[in-house]
């Protein structure tokens, strides 16, 4: 009879994790926000607010494009660019490209900004340029690991943990962290193949996280990385000063006093300058005729 009544109890559906970008895309958190509330984002629309709560409560790598945000939330694809650009306006987000460089390769990488904390047009040029001051925090954040684990419950409700118990296992899932592990890997590790039923959910954590533990894999190569943020509307890129409200000043109805390039252009306010100075330092002036010709093919 027990195990009649087993059988029939109701098995609570596999959501999938929400998918990642490819790496090096996807979601970047702004540094020194406040710790989460109940009225985060009650100063926006209700639609924005909520847009804004689900992309808040995604770890970083998380694939916010419009289309994969349309597959999760109840809106559709134009309902959210409009979203996403009235979250850009209000201060929460903000959408740029960084050249990523190496010894043999030049690209750039689209970027997507978030922070729980509005922030205003100076704080986000500052971010940009890398001189943000560091705030101090209200009280102690949780780390990556423990949100992890404090999440488990979700995707699996048989992994669903106590503050306790995600404290104990915090610093092995950090160690994965510290190797190289994405939360994808650890999640994946954590809850395929799970017995049914769970006696001890912290138990059997702490066992996978030790048997399954991943090599260190090697420290990713250096890189330089110029920051370009885009326009909200048309995605033109320009400099943070000329982004007032996360738009360029055509699509905020303003004109340019001196334009340079095809209409519509936006002054990148030094960027492509920099851009020289990165790539005259990677390539040496020997090698920049042959260099360029492999880069047309």
């Amino acid at each position: 009879m027990a195990v009649d009544q087993l059988s029939a109890a109701p098995l609570a559906p596999y959501v999938p994790p929400h998918p990642m970008a490819n790496p090096g895309y996807g979601k970047r958190s702004a540094p020194d926000q406040r710790p989460r509330g109940e009225r985060d984002f009650a100063h926006l629309p209700p639609r924005e607010a909520a847009v804004a709560a689900y992309i808040d409560r995604l770890p970083d790598g998380s694939d916010v494009s419009v289309k994969t945000l349309a597959r999760w939330l109840p809106y559709g694809q134009c309902a959210l660019r409009t979203a996403l650009n009235k979250l850009q306006a209000a201060g929460h987000l903000r959408r740029g490209r960084e050249c990523v460089t190496t010894d043999e390769v030049m690209l750039w990488v689209t970027r997507t900004f978030f922070s729980r904390t509005a922030r205003d047009d100076a704080w986000w040029a500052a971010f940009t340029r890398g001189d943000v001051p560091q705030e101090e925090p209200q009280r102690p954040t949780r780390s990556r690991a423990f949100v992890l684990l404090a999440a488990l419950g979700r995707t699996a409700p048989a992994l669903t943990l106590s503050a306790a118990e995600c404290a104990s296992l915090e610093p092995q899932v950090s160690e994965w962290f510290a190797r190289g592990a994405t939360e994808v890997e650890l999640l994946h590790a954590l809850t395929d193949g799970l017995p049914v039923p769970v006696h001890h959910a912290a138990s059997l954590l702490r066992r996978r996280l030790t048997d399954k533990l991943p090599p260190p894999r090697p420290a990713p190569e250096r890189r330089t990385v110029l920051l370009s943020l885009e326009c909200g509307e048309c995605r033109a890129p320009g400099s943070p000063e000329a982004l007032a409200g996360g738009l360029c000043g055509p699509c905020r109805g303003e004109a340019l006093d001196a334009p340079t390039g095809p209409p519509g252009a936006v002054p990148t306010g030094g960027v492509q300058e920099r851009m020289a100075s990165v790539r005259a330092g990677l390539v040496p002036r020997s090698d920049r005729t042959a260099w360029s010709r492999g880069r047309r093919r």
